[in-house]
């Protein structure tokens, strides 16, 4: 996979992220501007019995405030408006609600004993009891109020929010002692319906320009895909004929880490619907099997420090974890949906496996790579599985894939694709093969399996990607030998 298409690649899948993230955000705000608001275009929060036997209930600054400093025009540019109403709890009790600087309700209420309202629990006020004296005067004596109200029915104010520190006061209107009223809070912004629109049509954007970088990425040219005939010394150039330089990206060197899996010739449309809730028998035997590979991956790192081997067992043991894995992901969750084939509680392999995994067993590895493999050398790994599957976790869940993420996202497509087609689509199945060939090459790597370095390379389809043969050894200097034929453009030998 040449480099542009790598970046390509990662550009896409990290464009992808925040662009979802504006179009959920735009339709999130354009359905709450629809349905969450009133006849008057409010949104409104209610907080039943506002009570204390102090002489105030104050919002706090926290709650209630724009900060100083910042510019008018941009409070202005927002059209908001704020809509306060209290409706006293006794027929006979005058009520009092108003707004007022933070600065200036701090100075009336210094050396008043009131409470502050810190947060809401389950749609209750928590307060904060401020001490101080029992007596105040009366709110309505007071100038400093940008919007006040009171009476003995439900009152209203409605403010337009200005740049500023400010604070909602609930009292009586004499500054009694008894405060007992229930208020609703109303809040509109007339920059939200534009907002909406402004985010739809960004993350609408974005979204095309990611798809596009990933469908750059991910697409291999022909010539990728299609290993031409070998001369006879295994060299070819792009349209097949021999050559004598050395090979070319078209075959790649073959990989310790053998992924594959095909699709059913026939598949239920809706089946896959439920094979996660079938499939939980396995996710249980898995998360005990991921938690002993993980003891024996520790106890294999002790081994290959001490004697430069894996032990042979234990090797065949998490192979076998990774295949049992790797069936029931294809058959039930992010592997492709490709089989209905009920996958065996098994970890050697099968005769027909409809998704197959074999790592190739290493003679010797190295002890110093022990030690940084997992937790430093697979980092850049890391972070694209991250993308691509939201998280990357071989745990205990019993799902080394994680959770989310692009291929996620994928697997649900294609999904929708065979419940409405009936069949699958096999480019994106082709596609979610290789992201997660790539994810079990990183796997097979940090546990240790191999010293093979993962390859930045998507390698998309059911099966392994042609290879190159791998170059004869040369004997070694001084020994009696034959030196191997070259085939020259007049197949005479050199």
């Amino acid at each position: 996979m040449r480099t542009g298409r790598i970046i390509g690649l990662v550009v896409g899948c990290l464009l992808i992220i925040p662009s979802l993230g504006l179009l959920i955000g735009g339709a999130a705000l354009g359905i709450a501007a629809t349905l969450g608001r009133d006849d008057e275009g409010y949104f409104t929060v209610t907080v039943d019995e506002v009570t204390t036997p102090t002489a105030a209930v104050t919002s706090g600054s926290a709650d209630f405030m724009i900060e100083p400093g910042d510019p008018d025009w941009a409070i202005d540019r927002l059209d908001a408006d704020v809509r306060l109403r209290a409706t006293p709890l006794s027929a006979d009790q005058n009520v009092f609600v108003g707004i007022a600087e933070t600065r200036f309700v701090d100075d009336y209420l210094a050396a008043t004993e009131h409470d502050e309202i810190t947060e809401m629990d389950d749609g209750r006020p928590v307060y904060d009891r401020i001490p101080g004296d029992p007596a105040v005067e009366p709110p309505i004596d007071q100038d400093f109020w940008v919007a006040a109200s009171w009476g003995t029915t439900t009152q209203e104010i409605t403010w337009e929010a200005t740049s500023g520190r400010w604070t909602a006061v609930l009292m009586n209107a004499d500054g009694s002692t008894g405060v007992a009223a229930d208020v609703q809070v109303g809040a509109k912004a007339g920059v939200i319906v534009p907002l909406a629109i402004v985010l739809g049509i960004a993350g609408l954007v974005l979204t095309a320009i990611a798809v596009a970088l990933i469908s750059f990425g991910a697409h291999r040219p022909r010539a990728d895909r299609t290993l031409p005939p070998p001369s006879r010394d295994g060299r070819v150039d792009a349209a097949g004929a021999s050559i004598d330089t050395e090979f070319d990206e078209v075959a790649p060197d073959p990989h310790p880490v053998s992924l594959g899996a095909t699709i059913d010739p026939t598949l239920s449309r809706w089946l896959w619907l439920v094979k996660w809730l079938l499939a939980l028998p396995h996710f249980v035997v898995l998360a005990v099997l991921w938690l002993a590979f993980l003891v024996t991956t520790f106890v294999a790192g002790i081994a290959i420090l001490i004697s430069g081997k894996y032990p042979r067992g234990i090797f065949e043991f998490n192979v076998g974890v990774l295949r049992w894995t790797w069936r029931v992901s294809h058959y039930a969750t992010s592997g492709g949906l490709g089989t209905d084939r009920y996958p065996p509680f098994a970890l050697g392999a099968r005769d027909g496996d409809a998704a197959t995994l074999d790592i190739e067993y290493p003679e010797r590895l190295s002890r110093g790579l022990v030690l940084v493999k997992w937790w430093l050398l697979a980092i850049p790994h890391y972070l694209v599985l991250a993308i691509l599957f939201g998280a990357f976790r071989w745990g205990a869940d019993g799902e080394p894939n994680g959770g989310g993420g692009l291929v996620t996202l994928l697997s649900i497509v294609a999904g929708v694709i065979l419940l409405v087609t009936g069949s699958l689509s096999r480019p994106l199945f082709g596609l979610i093969v290789g992201c997660n060939r790539w994810l079990y090459r990183v796997i097979a790597y940090a546990a240790l399996m191999t010293d093979r370095y993962p390859p930045f390379r998507l390698d998309q389809g059911g099966t392994e990607p042609p290879t190159r043969p791998r170059p004869p050894t040369p004997p070694p200097p001084g020994e009696n030998s034959v030196a191997a034929p070259t085939v020259g453009r007049d197949d005479a030998l050199v």
